[in-house]
């Protein structure tokens, strides 16, 4: 299973990390300025929130950006209406790093989230000294405890926690664990399938004060506003706007 795959490239990946400068020594990198609000960036009263994705290729589509350039999609993303960044730093799978994360913070002047396979504080420390405003936390792949325990991590650190479901127990989960900032993935990690009514399914399940996050499976301004009408406050859209010969204007079709 492809995931079972990622998640063991990600425990080699860390431990070699580990090797070379331990948690403490890390830390003590971190920078001085705080983080810039993510979710809150997310919430306007008209219309949807959008986190735009820098992604070069992934496991179920291939390269999906030829032409890649992280600096190019990032300054075209800091034009446009879009609220936030997601950028893929997993190498092995998704062709990311983690300079791309810093390097788009700067040149959009946007919150970024780092888009990874977190499975180990190290992780969400290396995010912050990379510049990060919020890390991803899947659920599928952490247990109660490390849900909490990132969580907790995340915000000592300054950054928003966006924890990803896409199912009914994954849901039950987020919310018995304290979650009030959910992605519901409708694309289903380890088939790929996507279904945009998994978001319209599991929405009701969430709290209503909750700030729910859309991703996966999102090319027309139609499909997003039926996430809209779903309930949800943000999309998080990748390999629509990658693929546009026009960035900006994608991201305007996406939230008229």
């Amino acid at each position: 299973m492809i995931l079972d795959d990622i998640v063991a490239a990600t425990r080699q990946r860390v431990a070699r990390d580990k090797e070379t400068e331990s948690l403490l020594q890390l830390e003590r990198r971190l920078p001085e300025d705080k983080p810039r609000p993510f979710a809150a960036a997310l919430k306007h009263p008209d219309r949807l929130g959008l986190i735009a994705e820098i992604k070069k290729a992934s496991p179920s589509k291939g390269v999906i950006a030829p032409d890649f350039d992280h600096k190019q999609v990032a300054a075209l993303y800091g034009q446009s209406r879009a609220d936030c960044l997601s950028v893929l730093t997993e190498s092995q799978f998704f062709q990311g790093d983690l300079t791309y994360l810093r390097e788009a913070r700067e040149i959009s002047g946007k919150p970024c989230l780092r888009k990874d396979f977190i499975i180990d504080h190290y992780q969400i420390a290396q995010a912050r000294l990379y510049g990060a405003d919020c890390i991803l936390l899947i659920a599928a792949i952490l247990k109660d405890w490390e849900i909490r325990s990132f969580k907790h991590a995340a915000r000592e650190y300054g950054m928003d926690a966006l924890v990803e479901i896409h199912d009914e127990a994954e849901a039950t989960r987020a919310v018995a664990n304290g979650c009030r900032f959910i992605g519901i993935n409708n694309r289903d990690l380890r088939t790929f399938h996507v279904d945009l009514a998994t978001t319209e399914k599991l929405r009701p399940l969430l709290p209503d004060e909750a700030i729910i996050v859309a991703e996966s499976g999102v090319f027309t301004g139609e499909e997003a506003q039926r996430l809209r009408r779903a309930g949800a406050d943000a999309i998080l859209v990748g390999e629509s706007l990658m693929r546009a010969g026009d960035a900006i204007g994608a991201v305007e079709e996406l939230l008229q």
